[in-house]
């Protein structure tokens, strides 16, 4: 509930104390309530300001992204330029069985202003639309 709907809720109260419609009792629980959910809003502002800041950070740098890719919209070529970039580091983690050339190695890569950012999983992806088909039919 916003502060505003608080305060006039507690106006309320008050009225309907001060008219009798309600009981000290009953008003002191409510207001109790109130002002407990008042505290816990007030609490909550400096995280959701940080997330609000946060989000528009990561507008900003989605927006830097898209004007490179813009830039680059008719590549010919991939070239070191293009690669750095569009590409701020690569991670290349261990092979899960060491000495091994089969073995499933994790390759991340980190582009400029956005991080790094998974592609669905194909199979995933197939699998969910034919439970969305089973789930409409």
């Amino acid at each position: 509930m916003e502060n505003i709907e608080l305060k006039s809720l507690f106006k309320r109260l008050y009225e309907d104390n001060v008219l009798g419609r309600i009981s000290d009792e009953q008003y002191r629980m409510l207001s109790l309530d109130y002002n407990d959910e008042q505290k816990e809003l007030e609490q909550s502002i400096p995280d959701l300001q940080k997330e609000i800041d946060a989000l528009k950070s990561e507008c900003t740098n989605v927006q830097k992204f898209l004007d490179i890719v813009r830039k680059y919209v008719h590549v010919e070529e991939l070239t070191s330029e293009v690669l750095r970039t569009f590409i701020s580091k690569i991670v290349v983690h261990e092979r899960e069985k060491k000495h091994s050339q089969t073995s499933p190695q994790q390759i991340d890569i980190y582009f400029r202003y956005i991080g790094t950012f998974a592609l669905p999983n194909t199979t995933d992806a197939a699998e969910e639309t034919k439970q969305d088909e089973r789930r409409t039919a």
